[in-house]
C-alpha cells in the first residue's frame, strides 16, 4: 500500500475546492502590508517552566516553549513571518466592547491596527511590561497595560484596565485571544502530530480552565488557570481572524470574562454556558485580568494539577450527560467548603450532600428531573464560582425506544414511484421543517450512502442491536431486500458484486423527467454527483455501513427467535463478510485508512470463527491483516481522505490491538486521548474534535467545534476497550463514557437524532439535519455496557447502574439500553450476552463471588447466552461458545 501523506489523501474533490480556497486566503494574507515589525527584534523571558519569545514592537508572544523541549513552540510562531499583518491575532492581544452613559457598544481590539507599544520599565516579577494605548484609535477612553510575570516560578499575563474618561463607563465584553498552534496547513501527519497542538475549554466561571495538547498526546500539556478577575464565561470565535478557516484549520477562540454585550445582541437567540456579565469602572478606576500558565507532565495529569494548584475539581459520576434514572454522583475538591448551590432551570436537578470522604473529596448525590440542558452552580466560602453544565436525558431505554419509533415513522421513506428507487427506507430529515429530505445539492444526504445519507438507516438498524422492536424490524427488513441489497449496494453476479454506491440519488436531469429536481436548490456544485459519480464503489468509508447492517441482521437472526424472517442468519452473515472483502477489492485506496466504524470487521470475524467458518475468517483476517502491517509502518497510523481526522483511530486502535501491535495501539491511544477531554461539561467531557462535518452533513454549514458528532461514541471504543485492560487508569473510563453516553446526549425528546450540537456561542443548539449521526449511534450501540470500578480516591463507582453498597455485597441495577455488557474492575472480568438482558449484577468484595441476575424471557428472547472472558465454569450447555440459558418467567440468579 500507498505511504499515507498529506497530499496523498487530498485527492477527494471537496478538499480540491476547500483548500484552494484556503490557499487563496493565504495568497491574500502574504500579499498584505507587514504591520507586525518583526525586523525590530524580540525580548527573550523565562520561568522555571518557559521560556517565552515576545516581539519587542507588540509585546505579544512570538514563542512559548517548555523548557523540557525548547524546540517545540504552544503558538504558531512557525507562521509569524505571514501571519504579521492588522487583523490578526496574536498571543498577547486583547478585545474589548464598551460603552459610555446613553451610548452605543464599541468595539476595541489590539490586533485591529498595528503600532509599535510603549515599553514600560520593570521591577519585580515583572518580565515585560507595556502601554498598548497605541494600539487602540485617538480617543479611546481606556489605557491598558500588559504585563508578563514570574510568579513564585510560574507565568502569568496581567492586563491593566484604567478609565481615563470623566465618566462611567461599561465593559460589556472583554476577551483574550487564545492563540495557539493548531494550524495544520501544508503539514503531513508526522509534522502535525510533532509540531501542533489542539485545544479545549472548561467554561465554568472561576473555575474554568483552557487545555492545550499536542497532538500526539505526549507532554507537556499546557493548562490556562483563572488568576485575577478571569472567570471563564465564554468562549467567542475570532471569525474576524483573517487566517483561513478551513478542514486544516478549526479557528481561534478568546476567553471571556465578561460577555453581556453579546449575549444580549448577536447572542440574545442561545441559551449560553454562563449568565453573562459586564463591569463598570468609575473614572480614573482600574482593574486588573489575568492568567496563569501551568505546565502538565502528561494529559491524565490534569486533575492532579488543579489539586496542586489549588483550583476547584469536579468529576460527575457516570459523567455530564445524565439519565433521568440514573442515581448521579458529583464528587468535589477544594481548599473552601460549598456554601451553595444554584439550579437553572429551576427543578432541573436536584442535589444531596452524602458526605466528605477521607481523600478529601465532597460527595454528593445528583438526580435529573427535567429534559435538556440544566446549569448547577457551586458557590464556595471565599465566594468562588464554579459551574457545571448538565444535559438531562431520559432513561437509556427511552432514549433509544425514541429514537428508533422517530427513526422509523417519522424518517421512514415509501414514495411510490420514487425515480431513484429509494423506497422503503429510512431517509434524512430536516428538524427544522419536520420533512424528510429527498433532495439536497450534498447528493449522499438524500441518496441514503456516505456518512451523511446512511446515517438515518444505519441508526436505525443498530438501534435493533440493543433494543429489538419487531414492528421497526419488519421495516428493516423491507429495506434490506429492497433498497439495499441490489440499490444501495451491487447485488448481480459481477466484478461489482457487494460493492456499495457512493449515492443513489444523483443530478443529472438529462436523465430524468423534467421538474424530477427542485428549482430551489443549487446543484452546479462539486457535491452534485452525476450518476456515474454516485454509482462508484471506490470509496471505502461506505462500507461499514453497509457491513454492520447485515451483522445486524445476523445477530438478530441467530440469537433471537421470530424477530428476523426474511432470511436466515448465515445469508446476513455471508453478506457481512462479503462486504468486508469488497471494501479492501473495490475500495482498496481508501481502505488504507482507517474506517468510521471499522470495528464492525472485527466484530464480524469474531463471528465468522464463532461459526466455524474457517476458510472465510482466515481471508478476512488475512485482508485486514494486511491492512494493519501498512499502519504499522507509519509513525501516526491513522491518516484519512483528509488532512487530518479522528476517526480512522477507532479501527486501527482495535485491530493494532488485535494483531499485538501494542506500540501502534498506544500511540493510537495516545492521539485519541489528546483530542478527546474530560472536563464539567456534557458537551465537551469526551467530546472527540470535529469541526468541518456540518459541511458535508449539516444544515447549518460552517467549520465549527461540533458537540458529540459520531467521533465521540466512535473514539469510545478504543478508550473503553484499553480501560477494560487497565482498570487502574480512571482517566480513560470518564474519558470512554463521556464519549459513550455524548453519542446519544443530542437525540431529542421525541426522537430526532441530530448530527452533531452547534458550539459556537451564537447558536448553542443541535443541527437539523439527522446527516450522518447513525455513524454515532454504532459506535453507542456496539459499545454500550455497565462498568463497575473501585477507585482510588472516590470508591465504589458504576457507570450505566445504580450501585448500592450492603456490608461486603456491591449491588449494581443496571440501567443502559442494552444491559447485555457488564465489566467489574475488581476482577478484570467482561460479562456479555449475545441475547437476553441482565437485571443487576453484585460483586462480594470479601470472597470476591459475582452474582447475576437476568431479566425474564420474551416472545423473542426465550433463551440468554452468556459470555464470560474468563475460565468459569457453569452447569450450562455451551453453544458457539456462550452459556446457553433458558429463561424463565420471573428474573433468575446465577452465581459464578
Amino acid at each position: 500500500m500507498k505511504k499515507i501523506t498529506l497530499l496523498a489523501v487530498m485527492i477527494c474533490c471537496s478538499l480540491v475546492s476547500n483548500n484552494l480556497q484556503a490557499q487563496e486566503y493565504w495568497d491574500k494574507i502574504k500579499a498584505e502590508k507587514s504591520t507586525l515589525e518583526i525586523d525590530k527584534g524580540y525580548l527573550n523571558l523565562s520561568t522555571k517552566s518557559f521560556q517565552i519569545k515576545l516581539l519587542k514592537s507588540s509585546q505579544t508572544v512570538a514563542a512559548l516553549s517548555p523548557v523540557t523541549d525548547k524546540t517545540f513552540d504552544f503558538t504558531p510562531g512557525d507562521r509569524l513571518s505571514i501571519r504579521d499583518k492588522d487583523g490578526l491575532y496574536h498571543l498577547g492581544d486583547i478585545n474589548f466592547r464598551i460603552k459610555e452613559a446613553n451610548g452605543a457598544w464599541k468595539n476595541y481590539s489590539s490586533a485591529a491596527k498595528r503600532a509599535s507599544v510603549k515599553e514600560l520599565p520593570v521591577s519585580g516579577t515583572t518580565l515585560a511590561a507595556a502601554d498598548l494605548s497605541n494600539a487602540f484609535p485617538a480617543g479611546t477612553p481606556f489605557t491598558v497595560k500588559r504585563y508578563y510575570e514570574n510568579k513564585n516560578g510560574e507565568l502569568v499575563m496581567r492586563f491593566e484596565i484604567t478609565n481615563n474618561s470623566s465618566a462611567a463607563v461599561e465593559i460589556g465584553a472583554l476577551g483574550i485571544p487564545m492563540v495557539f498552534n493548531n494550524i495544520l496547513e501544508g503539514k503531513s501527519l508526522d509534522d502535525t502530530h510533532a509540531q501542533n497542538v489542539f485545544f479545549d475549554p472548561y467554561i465554568g466561571k472561576d473555575a474554568g480552565y483552557l487545555e492545550v495538547k499536542r497532538l500526539s498526546g505526549h507532554g507537556p500539556a499546557l493548562l490556562l488557570l483563572p488568576e485575577e478577575n478571569m472567570p471563564f464565561e465564554a468562549y467567542r470565535p475570532l471569525l474576524d481572524d483573517a487566517t483561513p478557516r478551513s478542514i486544516v484549520f478549526e479557528g481561534f477562540h478568546e476567553w471571556m470574562p465578561l460577555s453581556k454585550a453579546y449575549a444580549e445582541n448577536e447572542w440574545k437567540s442561545a441559551e449560553q454556558w454562563n449568565t453573562a456579565t459586564s463591569l463598570t469602572l468609575a473614572p480614573g478606576a482600574s482593574k486588573n485580568f489575568s492568567l496563569k500558565f501551568v505546565l502538565v507532565d502528561e494529559i491524565k495529569d490534569i486533575q492532579k494539577t488543579l489539586i496542586e494548584k489549588e483550583r476547584p475539581v469536579a468529576i460527575g459520576i457516570p459523567g455530564y450527560v445524565l439519565p433521568q434514572d440514573v442515581d448521579g454522583q458529583l464528587f468535589l475538591q477544594y481548599k473552601k467548603a460549598v456554601k451553595s448551590f444554584k439550579i437553572e432551570p429551576e427543578g432541573a436537578l436536584t442535589i444531596e450532600a452524602k458526605r466528605k470522604n477521607e481523600k478529601g473529596y465532597f460527595q454528593y448525590k445528583v438526580n435529573g428531573k427535567k429534559w435538556g440542558r440544566a446549569r448547577l452552580t457551586v458557590t464556595y466560602e471565599d465566594g468562588l464560582q464554579q459551574t457545571i453544565n448538565y444535559k438531562v436525558i431520559k432513561s437509556e431505554k427511552d432514549v433509544v425506544a425514541d429514537f428508533g419509533h422517530f427513526s422509523t415513522t417519522a424518517q421512514w421513506f415509501n414514495e411510490k414511484n420514487d425515480p431513484f428507487h429509494r423506497n422503503p427506507s429510512v431517509i434524512s430529515y430536516d428538524y427544522e421543517t419536520k420533512k424528510q429530505v429527498s433532495q439536497d445539492s450534498r447528493v449522499w444526504i438524500a441518496g441514503l450512502s456516505d456518512e451523511g445519507g446512511a446515517g438515518g438507516w444505519l441508526g436505525a438498524i443498530m438501534k435493533q442491536l440493543i433494543e429489538p422492536n419487531k414492528e421497526e424490524i419488519d421495516k428493516l427488513q423491507q429495506f434490506v431486500d429492497k433498497t439495499l441489497w441490489g440499490g444501495i449496494q451491487y447485488n448481480t453476479a459481477d466484478t461489482l458484486k457487494y460493492g456499495v454506491k457512493k449515492s443513489v440519488f444523483y443530478y443529472e436531469p438529462t436523465l430524468m423527467p423534467e421538474g424530477t429536481y427542485s428549482k430551489d436548490i443549487n446543484y452546479k456544485t462539486w457535491a452534485a454527483w452525476d450518476k456515474k459519480g454516485s454509482d462508484d464503489p471506490g470509496r471505502s468509508y461506505n462500507y461499514p455501513h453497509v457491513a454492520a447492517a447485515h451483522w445486524t441482521m445476523y445477530r438478530l437472526a441467530r440469537y433471537h427467535k421470530g424477530l428476523v424472517t426474511n432470511h436466515t442468519w448465515d445469508w446476513y452473515l455471508k453478506n457481512a463478510y462479503e462486504t468486508s472483502i469488497a471494501m479492501t477489492t473495490l475500495a482498496p485506496y481508501y481502505a488504507q485508512f482507517g474506517q468510521m466504524e471499522g470495528t464492525v470487521f472485527l466484530l464480524i470475524l469474531k463471528d465468522l470463527k464463532t461459526e466455524g467458518y474457517t476458510e472465510m475468517a482466515n481471508n478476512l483476517e488475512a485482508k485486514m491483516k494486511a491492512r494493519a502491517d501498512h499502519w504499522r509502518t507509519l509513525n501516526y497510523p491513522f491518516g484519512s481522505e483528509m488532512p487530518w481526522d479522528s476517526t480512522g483511530q477507532e479501527e486501527v486502535y482495535m485491530w493494532s490491538d488485535y494483531f499485538g501491535y501494542n506500540d501502534k495501539a498506544k500511540i493510537t491511544l495516545d492521539a485519541i486521548l489528546a483530542y478527546m477531554p474530560t472536563m464539567p461539561n456534557w458537551a465537551y467531557n469526551g467530546n472527540a474534535r470535529r469541526y468541518w462535518d456540518f459541511l458535508y452533513g449539516g444544515k447549518l454549514s460552517r467549520v465549527e467545534r461540533q458537540i458529540h458528532h459520531y467521533g465521540s461514541a466512535l473514539n469510545a471504543i478504543p478508550v473503553l476497550e484499553q480501560f477494560r485492560k487497565t482498570p487502574d487508569d480512571f482517566h480513560l473510563l470518564k474519558v470512554g463514557y463521556g464519549g459513550l453516553l455524548g453519542g446519544i446526549s443530542n437525540i431529542t425528546e421525541d426522537g430526532f437524532g441530530p448530527s452533531a450540537f452547534h458550539s459556537y456561542p451564537e447558536t448553542l443548539r443541535i443541527d437539523y439535519l439527522s446527516g450522518d449521526y447513525g455513524s454515532g449511534f454504532f459506535g453507542y450501540a456496539v459499545n454500550t455496557a455497565t462498568f463497575i470500578t473501585n477507585e482510588k480516591d472516590l470508591g465504589w463507582l458504576a457507570f450505566g447502574g445504580n450501585l448500592k453498597e450492603k456490608g461486603d455485597e456491591v449491588e449494581v441495577a443496571i440501567t443502559t439500553a442494552a444491559k447485555s455488557k457488564v465489566f467489574i474492575g475488581a476482577k478484570k472480568i467482561w460479562l456479555t450476552l449475545d441475547a437476553g438482558t441482565f437485571q443487576k449484577v453484585s460483586y462480594n468484595t470479601k470472597t470476591e463471588a459475582i452474582t447475576i441476575t437476568l431479566d425474564p424471557k420474551t416472545a423473542y428472547t426465550p433463551d440468554a447466552y452468556l459470555r464470560i472472558d474468563q475460565d468459569v465454569k457453569l452447569p450450562y450447555e455451551k453453544v458457539r461458545g456462550a452459556y446457553k440459558i433458558a429463561l424463565k418467567t420471573k428474573a433468575i440468579q446465577i452465581k459464578l
